[in-house]
């Protein structure tokens, strides 16, 4: 099948949480032979900080960890839906994708019955796409692929879509998978996370940087914005600072500690539920120790106590923490048990399992001739399984 994928950007994972799964995504597609397009908007917001923070040479990097994905660029206001979508059999727009765009494809959808429309709502921290939009703008979409049963059943619930999937968040495991660890390694904690716009210091004090403080751990912190309140804190508890990281170098950081510990977001404060697990993803695919605080749904995708170690306050974080200080096997029974949950049931190659299957529900691609893949200039080049490696190392 032929797919269109609209993408905030393919390039750039700077405060960009959905980044990493869309390249695995899009990676899985190419690699069982399907055709993929991806479409990013001119001038998009990540790849523009991206460009500030790193320059061309992160998006050289980009290039060397996966030559084989390649995205086109696009004005939402100009772009011509009838020869973008015109051999499309499945179209995919994510959340980030602009609300005009939205409409318009919805709109192109009801006069066109030769492809299936969805919709990727998979919010990460603050929303792009207000919540009230998604029952004005999703009424022509075949369906609506949630990343999360509670987003689901909020769209059940509201009658925002005529079908909905929860179809979870995903980890690329050809980029993320265990690297050589050193036995004594130099940190304790590693935590990759942004810091966003303080609302969530309270629960960052609490159950990151107190117990990190009691315990005397040896930390770093790596992320995006980071106010410079922020990094006096930090630097008050004696945590180092490690700055922005793409996705794509967060194995070999992730191999430089012990442990690691997710504080995943608070529900928004408009009610919709937001997706939590893509550092948990991260940190269990590169077989590192996890320990998170509490979310409504981690019983469903992990095993707490065998996978990973969950507590829902400061006081049972460190208590955990101190477990692995002092227990090696703990810490190599849960690498090990997480990295196996995370290969069998939430890496990317599962998740395009999934999504091919709920294509073939919709009857897409029913009719079209075996090997007819028309190549749009731009798009992502097919590779083939065991071709070059996407090796993390080409971050530096």
């Amino acid at each position: 099948m032929r797919f269109v994928l609209f993408y905030h950007s393919l390039i750039s994972d700077w405060n960009h949480a959905s980044a990493h799964a869309l390249r695995g995504i899009a990676t899985e597609l190419l690699d069982l032979g399907h055709s993929v397009s991806v479409l990013e908007p001119e001038n998009g917001w990540s790849l523009h900080n991206l460009l500030e923070q790193g320059g061309q040479g992160m998006v050289k990097a980009f290039h060397a960890t996966y030559p084989g994905l390649r995205s086109s660029f696009y004005d939402p206001d100009h772009l011509d839906l009838d020869e973008t979508l015109a051999d499309a059999d499945v179209v995919m727009a994510h959340e980030w994708t602009d609300a005009g765009l939205l409409r318009r494809l919805g709109r192109h959808r009801a006069h066109a019955r030769s492809y299936r429309l969805l919709f990727h709502d998979a919010p990460h921290g603050r929303l792009r796409l207000p919540v009230e939009l998604r029952g004005q703008l999703l009424g022509d979409y075949d369906g609506v692929l949630a990343s999360s049963e509670a987003l689901r059943g909020l769209y059940e619930e509201r009658d925002w879509a005529a079908r909905v999937w929860t179809w979870r968040d995903a980890v690329d495991t050809r980029i993320f998978r265990p690297g050589s660890t050193d036995p004594n390694p130099s940190l304790d904690l590693i935590w990759i996370g942004n810091w966003g716009s303080g609302e969530r210091s309270s629960e960052l004090n609490e159950c990151l940087i107190d117990p990190i403080r009691a315990l005397r751990l040896r930390a770093r912190f790596f992320g995006a914005r980071y106010p410079v309140e922020a990094l006096r804190t930090l630097r008050a508890a004696g945590i180092d600072s490690g700055g922005w990281v793409p996705d794509f170098g967060i194995p070999a950081v992730l191999a430089s500690g012990r442990f690691t510990v997710h504080v995943p977001r608070r529900m928004h404060a408009d009610g919709l539920p937001h997706t939590p697990s893509l550092r948990a993803l991260q940190a269990l695919a590169c077989g590192i120790p996890l320990v998170t605080t509490h979310w409504d749904e981690c019983e469903e995708m992990f095993t707490p106590g065998v996978d990973l170690l969950a507590g829902r306050d400061g006081p049972q974080i460190q208590r955990h923490l101190i477990d692995l200080q002092h227990d090696a096997a703990l810490g190599r029974s849960l690498a090990a048990n997480g990295l196996a949950t995370v290969l069998t049931r939430h890496s990317c190659a599962v998740r395009v399992t999934e999504l091919l299957a709920i294509c073939q529900r919709l009857g897409a691609g029913a009719r079209r001739p075996k090997d007819d893949f028309p190549h749009p200039p731009g798009g992502a080049r097919r590779t083939a399984r065991g071709g070059r490696s996407h090796a993390p190392a080409a971050w530096s």
